[in-house]
């Protein structure tokens, strides 16, 4: 089949594109290499059944001409990560909604299959132990930056539907819970690989807030079979599905898996979310999914453990080398740096 991924060169969409790639599809992966990077894609770099454009979700036109001809289209660009919703909260959002029109928009002009990945940040602030999709979404005040991305993705979800609904569009809907692997940085918030970047450069690993957060962890890779397998599943048109696994973890209890997997005597120090993020932050203790429908759909059923995430993204970064200084901030980003919204076309 031909097929379309956007956010192609990031950490799931990478993993994404060597799966369709190695399953024998014509891929075409679209991305603005904001935070994706080429390298991601060294593995299938050159394979003639790949093929990689820069350019933006933004952009109308290039996402339509992309789009044209092809059967299956995952839609996983989008500005994500704490600190690029904190530092910039208006270009993400234009990102994840405006982007997200443009991919919707596109498929179904094109009469492909649509997957959209979503977030299990839909959720909020419910703390249920195992969230069901059919679950009220309990949310925090809009003037706070925090749940900007919570927002966006649920007009996205909103949008969908409506598409389905409305104009017949084949679309299922993802929400990952706290999706983790080799090639995630930890430079935008992402608290595995930044818990192992600064274990292994031997500093102090940065809890923030109590270190109580009750969360639960998922390998990339078993979570991308099932991307490509709910494409297929007819029983999914038009449904959301959780993706995540149900090992609770708390993120001090994390913190101290890392440092034993890692040898590291840096220990662990606690910061305020107002330190860490400023004003405008929220957190919620406890966010863990029940996947059953995706079980049910297509046998969703994780087999890697906590212990196994941490090791592979530990030999990830190690061959990578690690910096002085873990960088916790993203620092400052030129103008329309966050996924999807970087320069409109060009192939690198």
């Amino acid at each position: 089949m031909k097929v379309l991924v956007t956010g192609a060169a990031g950490f799931i969409g990478s993993h994404l594109v060597e799966n369709l790639v190695g399953a024998g599809h014509h891929v075409t992966g679209l991305d603005d290499f904001s935070t994706g990077r080429p390298d991601n894609l060294a593995a299938v770099a050159g394979h003639p059944r790949l093929t990689l454009v820069g350019g933006s979700i933004l952009d109308r036109e290039l996402v339509r001409e992309l789009t044209g001809g092809c059967h299956r289209v995952y839609h996983l660009a989008a500005a994500v990560g704490s600190f690029i919703i904190r530092d910039r909260t208006l270009e993400a959002i234009r990102t994840n909604i405006h982007g997200t029109e443009h991919v919707v928009d596109s498929a179904a002009g094109a009469g492909a299959r649509l997957l959209v990945a979503s977030t299990s940040e839909i959720y909020g602030k419910n703390d249920k132990v195992g969230l069901t999709e059919d679950d009220d979404r309990v949310a925090g005040s809009p003037l706070k930056s925090r749940w900007s991305y919570a927002e966006a993705k649920a007009i996205d979800e909103s949008l969908v539907e409506a598409y389905v609904r409305e104009r017949g569009l084949w679309a299922v809907i993802v929400r990952p819970f706290n999706t983790v692997g080799p090639r995630q940085s930890g430079r935008y918030g992402m608290v595995v690989p930044r818990f192992v970047r600064q274990a292994l450069a031997g500093e102090p690993l940065t809890v923030f807030g109590t270190g109580e957060q009750i969360r639960c962890f998922c390998h990339v890779r078993d979570v991308v079979p099932a991307l490509a397998a709910l494409t297929e599943c007819d029983a999914a048109r038009g449904r959301a599905v959780n993706l995540g696994s149900s090992q609770q973890v708390s993120i001090a209890g994390l913190a101290r898996e890392v440092l034993a997997a890692t040898g590291s005597g840096g220990g662990m120090v606690s910061s305020s979310y107002l330190a860490a993020y400023g004003p405008g932050y929220e957190d919620m203790m406890r966010r863990v999914p029940d996947c059953s429908l995706a079980r049910e759909l297509v046998g969703f059923a994780p087999t890697r453990t906590l212990a196994d995430i941490i090791a592979d993204v530990i030999a990830d970064q190690a061959g990578q080398g690690t910096p002085a200084g873990s960088g916790l901030a993203a620092g400052p980003r030129p103008a329309g740096q966050v996924a999807g919204a970087g320069p409109p076309r060009g192939i690198p």
